[in-house]
């Protein structure tokens, strides 16, 4: 039988199929021994085959997948971990404060949404609790995704205000949220479709940080025949497997400058005759996004050095 991955623990799978009954499913040995780099073989989100075998599942095809967005795995390892799998659109929630989301994980998500040919919409969350000031800076955030060509929504998922939109872009998709524990995932998925009744946790008073109430992904059906995936809390996408001289290519504002710099595989560095850099001192393009460009060139080292950026499980 066909069916799509809804939640996968790491051992078993629930998975939908096309009875619309739900299975609780396991690997078939041999997929596990095919030598892939990732910690899940399997992802939600996954088309697979399986056989019923003693009133469980047994997986023993996964399709090709149309795309993915991918993480590091926990400890720093090299190894990669698939969150999700064939998705329409990812929504990554940005709170200013209480969790912070910084610019760099704004864009780290942005450069693999790109990488991965998933159209990415960014949620400014709890614009309900900010100050005027911090609204003003909201605002500023917003305006500058929207130059560079991203799709931005400010919301509260605590007061529904602009969940209307949210629903509209959600209507007939895939999608998948992400964001730091504490960021409204799961009030923000509750708000949408009140019966699912996920559980959420405020923020520790001592850390400011989520209590990471969503410990797998995990896929729900909508009332809007739409499917959002829920996903742990996390404070850093792996940038993995990419070039160095690709990098600039899934920043839309560097990559439409690209032809015009003197050499075709110019990095945005010290090279002569760069459009890129001749443009930021022009104040043409935001100096944050180079920052954050910079820091994935550096690519390991940098990324072990950042608290901020690291993997959260």
């Amino acid at each position: 039988m066909k069916g799509t991955v809804y939640k996968s623990t790491g051992s078993w799978y629930q998975v939908k199929g096309e009875d619309h009954q739900f299975y609780e499913c396991r690997i078939k040995g041999k997929i596990r021994l095919k030598g892939i780099k990732n910690t899940n073989p399997i992802a939600v989100g996954d088309e697979v085959l399986f056989d019923i075998e003693e009133q469980q599942g047994v997986i023993t095809e996964i399709f090709p997948r149309t795309n993915y967005i991918i993480r590091r795995s926990v400890n720093l390892s090299k190894q990669t971990h698939i969150i999700a799998s064939n998705i329409d659109v990812a929504f990554l929630l940005v709170t200013l404060n209480n969790p912070t989301t910084y610019t760099s994980f704004i864009d780290r998500f942005l450069v693999t949404a790109e990488a991965y040919h998933i159209p990415a919409v960014l949620l400014f969350n709890k614009i309900d609790t900010y100050t005027t000031d911090e609204l003003a800076e909201v605002k500023y955030l917003a305006y500058m995704y929207r130059n560079i060509g991203y799709e931005c929504i400010g919301i509260s998922a605590q007061t529904g205000k602009n969940l209307s939109q949210v629903k509209e872009r959600l209507e007939g998709k895939t999608a998948m949220v992400l964001g730091h524990s504490g960021a409204g995932k799961s009030t923000l998925i509750n708000a949408i479709s009140p019966s699912l009744h996920l559980r959420t946790q405020p923020l520790s008073e001592l850390h400011g940080q989520g209590q990471h109430t969503t410990t797998f992904a995990q896929m729900y059906d909508l009332d809007l025949s739409a499917r959002i995936i829920d996903t742990p809390g996390i404070k850093g996408l792996g940038i993995v497997d990419f070039e160095r001289e690709e990098i600039g290519n899934y920043f839309p504002e560097f990559f439409a400058l690209k032809e015009q710099c003197k050499y075709h595989n110019c990095l945005h560095l010290k090279e002569p005759q760069c459009a890129v850099k001749e443009a930021l001192e022009a104040d043409k393009l935001y100096w944050s996004r180079y920052k954050s460009y910079l820091q994935l060139l550096e690519g390991d080292d940098l990324y072990r050095k950042a608290p901020s950026d690291t993997p959260e499980d």
